[in-house]
């Protein structure tokens, strides 16, 4: 009788499911879908993902995670990344996302520059100061309130027209915090801005942090997967030099949410930052080597063991078919920004040149074609993002981003990294947002 009731149970939660997933969730993974950095569904990083849930382990001992844990898994696949970086002695660590990541970061080069803190704090030390660009992801800036370091402290660099780090200001900055006696402990490159998908010049910031002996680190979270790519590195040129490293395999790489990599260049500090030595889970007389106890080095104590999800996706693909599937999605989105510049009275696009996956651009209305881009004109297309918005999701025929930026009326911002999006998918999104916005 229990058996039945079960399985009736189990059936009408699958009805449930299914009823959810195709009638009522948004379809991320559809190919009209552009609006956000990761989407689409890999069916093998799915797989695995449900292989994770299914077992339902933990990874903060080799005890309880032994084949997660071992360099079959987690230590494997962070080699694997790490290579792609231009390192071969590192330490890493993967986490929820590239805002944990960050503030990891954050954490060892503070660990690095003042290891008192640790126990006693910022009581009574001499000032921190790091810097980020103005366009950094927001998940730079938190570590100032997360950390106690304070949001003034955290120091905006000027970028220039396309939205890259101006490595002068950075320079400036730093001299300017030394002349006050404070003391600069960080640097922040993006490599792949979250608006326009900038690449920060990555060699000529790490000439500066060498200098003034502060730590680079590179958040790679959107801009990471060009390393898989061979057409597109030179993108992320001087990688290599930073002392740490963000990389988001969820996203431009496909692997299926959560699966984000922190490499660091220096063994030892992450442990060293983090360590609490609890003596209930790691207990250092165990039978076997205690250094695969890998939940010491972390913030967290729970946590899936995500590495999985990389790990069958790398044996499915390997590093050529990673690199496929980045440079599918390049090109389709220099196909899109191509299609865009072909339509100058439908569209202007925000940048002479576009950077990576991001296709930024403002639909001008047909009312609007006709008017000098003064700033009447401004202030109208300003207005127009937020209502074609909400025609597209009243329609539920496509979806794309919106935002205003430094000054700028509200502009779209379409993103290419979900692999079923084919070029008649591009055609169409031109099509529908012209349908549904001529009139306005």
């Amino acid at each position: 009788m229990l058996r039945h009731r079960l399985e009736d149970l189990t059936v009408e939660i699958l009805k449930l499911q299914t009823t959810i997933s195709f009638f009522y969730k948004l379809k991320y993974r559809h190919p009209h879908y552009l609006n956000q950095l990761s989407s689409g569904v890999d069916i093998v990083t799915l797989a695995a993902d449900w292989i994770i849930s299914t077992c339902n382990t933990n990874m903060f001992t080799y005890e309880i995670a032994p084949v997660f844990v071992l360099k079959k898994m987690e230590e494997e696949v962070l080699n694997k990344l790490a290579i792609q970086v231009g390192w071969h002695s590192f330490d890493g660590i993967l986490s929820p996302g590239g805002s944990i990541n960050n503030l990891y970061a954050c954490m060892i080069a503070r660990h690095r520059t003042m290891p008192c803190a640790k126990e006693l704090g910022l009581f009574g030390q001499q000032r921190l100061v790091m810097f980020v660009s103005e366009d950094a992801h927001y998940s730079n800036m938190r570590p100032g309130i997360i950390l106690g370091i304070g949001l003034n402290n955290v120091v905006a660099v000027k970028v220039d027209k396309r939205g890259a780090m101006c490595v002068d200001d950075l320079q400036n900055r730093i001299e300017e915090a030394k002349a006050k006696g404070w003391k600069p402990f960080l640097v922040i490159a993006t490599a792949g801005t979250t608006v326009l998908g900038a690449f920060d010049p990555i060699a000529a910031i790490s000439k500066v942090a060498q200098e003034h002996d502060i730590w680079l680190h590179v958040d790679a979270a959107w801009g990471g997967a060009v390393m898989v790519s061979e057409t597109h590195r030179n993108l992320i040129e001087g990688v290599h030099l930073a002392d740490s490293v963000t990389w988001n395999p969820h996203k431009l790489m496909g692997v299926i949410l959560q699966c984000s990599a922190l490499l660091v260049r220096h063994k030892g500090l992450l442990s060293a930052c983090n360590n609490m030595s609890a003596e209930y889970l790691f207990q250092p007389d165990k039978h076997y080597d205690v250094r695969y106890d890998t939940g010491d080095k972390t913030i967290q104590c729970g946590r899936r063991p995500d590495a999985f999800k990389l790990w069958l996706g790398w044996r499915a693909k390997g590093i050529s078919g990673f690199g496929q599937s980045v440079d599918k999605c390049l090109a389709l989105s220099e196909y899109f920004e191509a299609e865009v510049r072909k339509r100058p009275d439908m569209f202007v696009p925000v940048l002479e040149k576009g950077w990576y996956a991001n296709i930024c651009f403002w639909y001008v209305p047909k009312r609007l074609r006709c008017r000098p881009h003064d700033t009447i004109w401004k202030a109208e297309i300003h207005k127009v993002a937020p209502l074609l918005k909400e025609k597209m999701m009243f329609e539920g025929t496509l979806m794309i981003t919106f935002q205003p930026h430094k000054g700028m009326p509200n502009f779209w911002r379409a993103i290419v990294s979900n692999p079923a999006v084919r070029k008649e998918d591009i055609d169409y999104a031109i099509a529908e947002m012209d349908r549904l916005g001529a009139q306005l």
